[in-house]
């Protein structure tokens, strides 16, 4: 039995494999829609999430399978003070597989060493959200045809951002990666990852000022400054609009950049973006469903002939 808490957990010869099967469903659904048929995907959310919680839910749908679980942990035994121990060990009685997304970080680890079914890791804190990792880097194999020697853009909330933390740390095992780290110096990327860079030898640049880096970018990864990550509500509303993209900025960009985001997005992204074809995020919501499809896959180890 396997869990994902990390992109790390794979090795980018099993993540190519993965994102090869995730092609594969794209391009020939009806082959898999009842590979998963009698199976039960649980979802265990304690904290709120849209596209994460039902993008998981579908993917199960796709497969032929079922969903059970919660969307909050007021709808959970949570609220009657059960240890995450417990709640995965009666899960497991219910369940083949579990998608848990928790606000302490590791507390998904703590359910995947007492679980009896595959755990994956759906968000936890600040630490890490890999199936939102296998997502850009399915969206960036697919439509820039490659994982290395790319000039990648971070801009936004370095500082709180799991996506962003992910993505990183998947990405330094690519040849010939370069990354440009663009935010206010409260939400700069911590000291842990940039360190880790140093120590790998890969290049990078922290710089505040977004117009002034664009036109290098191979790729733009936006984030949403995060209310729920603040202490103090001055700090949010002082730093929630410090970087807008609009087309402007746009035009300042390579004709193949893309822009990625996690979403959801707030003001961090101009509307009319939307209708350029660099803006990838909506595409990207859609690879998600693939990588998870073929990711319930490979942790239930079942193979479509």
């Amino acid at each position: 039995m396997r869990h994902l808490m990390s992109p790390l957990d794979f090795t980018t010869k099993e993540l190519e494999d993965l994102f090869i099967l995730a092609g594969d469903i794209e391009h020939n659904p009806a082959r898999y829609a009842h590979a998963c048929d009698g199976r039960i995907l649980a979802t265990c959310f304690y904290e709120p999430s849209t596209r994460t919680r039902l993008s998981f839910e579908s993917a199960m749908t796709r497969l032929g399978g079922r969903i059970i679980g919660f969307s909050d942990a007021a709808s959970s035994s949570a609220t009657k003070g059960e240890s995450v121990s417990d709640t995965i060990r009666v899960i497991s009685c219910y369940a083949d597989i579990c998608a848990m997304r928790h606000p302490k970080e590791g507390a998904p680890m703590v359910a995947a060493e007492k679980s009896r079914i595959p755990v994956i890791n759906a968000g936890d804190g600040g630490h890490q959200h890999p199936t939102q990792t296998l997502t850009d880097l399915l969206t960036i194999r697919s439509l820039k045809g490659r994982l290395d020697n790319l000039t990648i853009g971070l801009c936004g909330d370095l500082k709180f951002g799991r996506t962003v933390h992910s993505l990183i740390g998947a990405l330094v095992r690519y040849a010939n990666i370069r990354f440009i780290f663009i935010s206010p110096e409260e939400l700069r990327v911590p000291d842990y990852i940039t360190d880790m860079l140093r120590s790998r030898n890969i290049p990078y640049e922290e710089v505040i000022r977004l117009e002034k880096v664009m036109p290098q970018l191979d790729l733009l990864y936006m984030t949403r400054v995060q209310k729920e990550r603040f202490f103090n509500e001055e700090d949010y509303v002082r730093l929630k609009d410090f970087y807008i993209l609009d087309t402007a900025k746009m035009s300042l960009a390579r004709e193949d950049m893309l822009v990625l985001h996690p979403l959801p997005r707030v003001n961090e992204i101009s509307v009319e973006v939307d209708s350029d074809p660099r803006a990838a995020y909506f595409r990207q919501a859609r690879y998600g469903v693939y990588v998870r499809m073929a990711l319930i896959l490979t942790l239930l180890g079942i193979q479509v002939p």
